[in-house]
């Protein structure tokens, strides 16, 4: 018997690494001022579409093919050995449910080209600077980015990033105190005032 949870449509994202002196950078985009992520800053994905189902494939192989699929179209980014890094399934208050896998992976070594009726503007940051523009009140932040970025910010380098990868973690999103803050098995994520703050459980 299969939770409820497990039939819910899917969608895949790509987590892009990239070295630099001194650690590693992920690219992140903002979306237009539409939709269920207008104004967000977010890795590549998208929904899984017909044309990534096989027959007989597990949930995660689809979204596999969705999240490489959306990249190459969002920012035209061919992208290859994609490690499964998390599933995220959202709270039962959300008026939009999506189940969605992260993937990590090496971005390509060309620059990106950002698709204009879906990207208004792409960045490379480290987590950190991430968290200082969000803190400041400059980008705008879901909780599955800000937390798989704070998971990030405890690597040093690219390759032990994506050495955390396959091991899959489920985050099943609950909404705590009385809206103010998201809670997983894995801890709190304190989001009332800026700057946010996670609390392990």
């Amino acid at each position: 018997m299969t939770a409820p949870d497990d039939d819910l449509p899917l969608a895949g994202t790509v987590v892009l690494l990239r070295p630099r002196p001194g650690g590693f950078e992920v690219l992140l985009l903002r979306r237009p001022s539409r939709g269920s992520f207008a104004d967000a800053w977010v890795f590549p994905g998208g929904k899984v579409e017909p044309e990534d189902r096989r027959a007989g494939a597990a949930d995660v192989e689809d979204a596999r093919r969705a999240a490489a699929r959306e990249t190459a179209e969002e920012v035209g980014l061919v992208v290859d050995d994609l490690v499964p890094l998390s599933e995220w399934r959202p709270p039962a208050e959300a008026p939009v449910r999506i189940r969605t896998w992260f993937f990590l992976a090496l971005a390509p070594d060309v620059e990106p080209s950002p698709a204009a009726d879906e990207v208004v503007e792409l960045a490379w940051v480290s987590p950190d600077t991430a968290f200082e523009r969000h803190a400041a009140g400059e980008w705008r932040l879901f909780p599955p980015t800000w937390l798989t970025l704070h998971r990030l910010s405890a690597f040093t380098d690219v390759e032990a990033a994506l050495a955390s990868g396959g091991a899959v973690e489920l985050f099943q999103t609950e909404v705590r105190d009385g809206g103010r803050a998201f809670g997983w098995a894995q801890g709190t994520l304190h989001a009332h005032t800026l700057p946010w703050r996670f609390d392990p459980a």
